[in-house]
């Protein structure tokens, strides 16, 4: 296998009903890493940068849930139902160990398939993203609703949203968003519905428990290394130190000047450190 980011092919596979899109690239016979996205994000939204890096000794599988942008089925709407259909992708797949990234609503989802299936997952690495009932997780605030929610996301709500309000890292989001942009076979965009049945699904994995509000985070044992910036607007940062500090075996990272998309504004620092995390 090789490929890359821009040049694989999309894949569809079929189970259970439902026709899942993914891309496959890479090579190496270190264990396959699953990357699984942002709110309405589909197989474009990464970084070729990052994903190419990642792809460097491993296979890197780019995957859309049920129901997002050129997958069939219909979109899920909480994260358990999601979780499902990754691990309905994987068996399908004949997967039996694998890595797992998650960023953003992908790490609430990497977060679910780990506590279903703990000896599937070798490593978890754990990007913008933030723990079942954590701080301020219920709703984003008004002004970043309207920007992670128009029709037809632009380049502006990505800088708004995903990168800081500095000369330095909105310098950093237009490099970004020039690689984002860069295959030119694009994804199909993830639908309205898809959104809506999205939104609910964080909406409801924000909701803070009656009791016990961490204590799922202890089960989950997996050498995990948590990334962000230092100030994101989505999932607030607090949220990274909550995951560091209730999961047993986790490593924290914490970007300068950036905000959810600190994976992208320092896209050639984490790629040296998630692969020196997923090598050891």
């Amino acid at each position: 296998m090789s490929n890359t980011h821009n040049t694989a092919k999309t894949q569809f596979l079929e189970t259970n009903g439902v026709r899942y899109a993914f891309r496959r690239f890479g090579s190496g016979n270190n264990l396959p890493l699953l990357c699984l996205q942002h709110f309405r994000g589909g197989l474009d939204n990464w970084d070729p940068q990052v994903t190419d890096g990642l792809a460097q000794g491993r296979s890197v599988i780019l995957f859309n849930n049920a129901g997002i942008a050129s997958s069939g089925g219909r979109p899920a709407d909480n994260i358990a139902a999601m979780a499902t259909h990754v691990l309905a992708f994987l068996d399908a797949l004949g997967l039996k160990e694998i890595d797992l990234l998650g960023f953003s609503m992908g790490g609430f989802i990497a977060q679910q398939v780990t506590l279903d299936r703990p000896h599937l997952i070798r490593r978890l690495i754990l990007a913008g993203t933030g723990p079942q009932g954590g701080e301020d997780m219920v709703a984003y605030p008004p002004e970043v609703t309207a920007q992670a929610t128009i029709e037809i996301p632009t380049e502006d709500s990505f800088l708004y949203l995903f990168f800081q309000p500095t000369d330095s890292s909105q310098a950093a989001g237009r490099a970004f968003w020039l690689r984002r942009n860069s295959r030119k076979d694009q994804d199909t965009p993830s639908s309205l519905s898809a959104m809506a049945a999205q939104a609910a699904a964080i909406g409801a994995w924000g909701k803070v428990p009656d009791k016990d509000r961490y204590a799922t985070l202890t089960t989950i044992r997996q050498p995990t290394l948590v990334v962000n910036g230092k100030h994101d607007l989505l999932v607030p940062t607090i949220n990274s130190y909550i995951l560091q500090q209730h999961l047993p075996n986790a490593t924290l990272i914490i970007y300068p000047d950036s905000g959810h998309g600190a994976i992208f504004q320092f896209s050639e620092h984490f790629v040296r450190e998630a692969r020196l995390f997923l090598n050891s």
